[in-house]
């Protein structure tokens, strides 16, 4: 009777591993061929490591519990795309424009860069980045490489309008331009409305270039509660409430400008994700601390001071530095967009869905 009982419990054991393994094998595999990133520091692998700024991550305690320590990534380990990037099921990292050459461009590139914004002033005040303008010059340098790779221009077509775009920018037209009245002009020129109608058009222009050079599944990430940063709430104190609110003026928009666009161009696939309805709808785990920083802070920069000690356990922390989550929130963020736990989470795809659209 034993020996039956524990051939039994071999062969259920055995069924649970085949099981688990053929489930793994159906998460890992590469959903879309292709994979392009654009936007700020929330998204920059080390795109701003070579550049003449104050805005770079290419020194410990960034990359702490990154396999490759400090590449750039502005927090301890993963990026948020680099998160969606797994789901997806890539096996590796998009690598940054900076560094890309050769055939693996195919396969997808990142070209965000930190304090950058849909404006091209944005974050002059640290030095050099790469405006959203300019990233998109990058986009068109890589479209000819690739087509010159896949010998036609339809081939190319069809390459591009199977991957996977993810645009995260908008944040820095806030922290890094209308709230720096002393550096920027535009707090004077434009009202908050008028501000975030002014940055909309031009956004609105900037994703036709993206689809004019082939893209047609884009998730477009809103602008958060960035009032809620450490670093802001140091230098706005009460007020820091305040700058959310003016940012969601914009943010606000986006839904309507996808719905526009997934209309008026042909096999569009917008999809816009909800980073404030996220945020909110996302109780913090027991023991998160959401107000502190992990890293001790460069002071009125809000990065992390070189070479200092982050705190023991990252886990604990929602945001690394003055303005950046931890992988922790990261994780639990990218699940979100990729999965749509919640109908308002994305519209009016997820970014799951839109990888499985024609």
């Amino acid at each position: 009777m034993a020996s039956r009982s524990n051939s039994s419990m071999r062969i259920f054991l055995l069924f649970c591993f085949f099981t688990q393994w053929i489930h793994n094998a159906i998460v890992r595999a590469q959903q879309v061929p292709c994979y392009f990133i654009f936007g700020d520091s929330l998204a920059d692998p080390g795109n701003n490591n070579n550049l003449i700024t104050q805005a770079k991550a290419n020194y410990q305690p960034y990359g702490v519990d990154f396999a490759a320590g400090p590449t750039g990534r502005f927090t301890n380990n993963r990026t948020l795309p680099d998160v969606i990037g797994q789901l997806l099921g890539f096996p590796e990292f998009i690598p940054p424009f900076a560094n890309t050459a050769g055939k693996n461009i195919t396969k997808g590139v990142n070209y965000a860069s930190a304090v950058s914004g849909i404006r091209d002033e944005t974050g002059k005040n640290q030095g050099d980045r790469v405006s959203l303008n300019k990233q998109l010059l990058n986009h068109l340098t890589t479209y000819f490489k690739i087509r010159q790779i896949l010998g036609s221009g339809t081939a190319t077509s069809q390459h591009f309008g199977k991957c996977i775009y993810v645009i995260i920018t908008g944040n820095n037209d806030y922290i890094n331009n209308y709230f720096m009245p002393n550096m920027y002009l535009t707090s004077r020129l434009y009202t908050p409305q008028q501000y975030a109608d002014v940055l909309a058009a031009q956004y609105t222009a900037q994703l036709k270039v993206l689809y004019s050079l082939g893209a047609r599944k884009v998730a477009v990430f809103g602008v958060g509660l960035i009032g809620s940063a450490p670093q802001m709430i140091t230098r706005f104190g009460a007020n820091s409430t305040n700058v959310s609110l003016t940012a969601q003026l914009f943010s606000n928009k986006l839904p309507g400008i996808v719905n526009n666009l997934n209309s008026l161009l042909p096999g569009a696939k917008f999809t816009f994700i909800n980073v404030t309805g996220i945020t909110i709808t996302s109780p913090p785990a027991p023991g998160l601390n959401t107000t502190g920083t992990c890293c001790q802070l460069v002071q009125n920069l809000g990065t992390c001071v070189p070479g200092s000690t982050p705190c023991p356990n990252r886990s604990l922390y929602a945001f690394f530095d003055g303005f950046h989550p931890s992988d922790v929130v990261n994780a639990a963020f990218g699940q979100r967009a990729y999965t749509k736990q919640l109908a308002t989470d994305a519209s009016p795809y997820s970014i799951q869905q839109l990888s499985q659209l024609p």
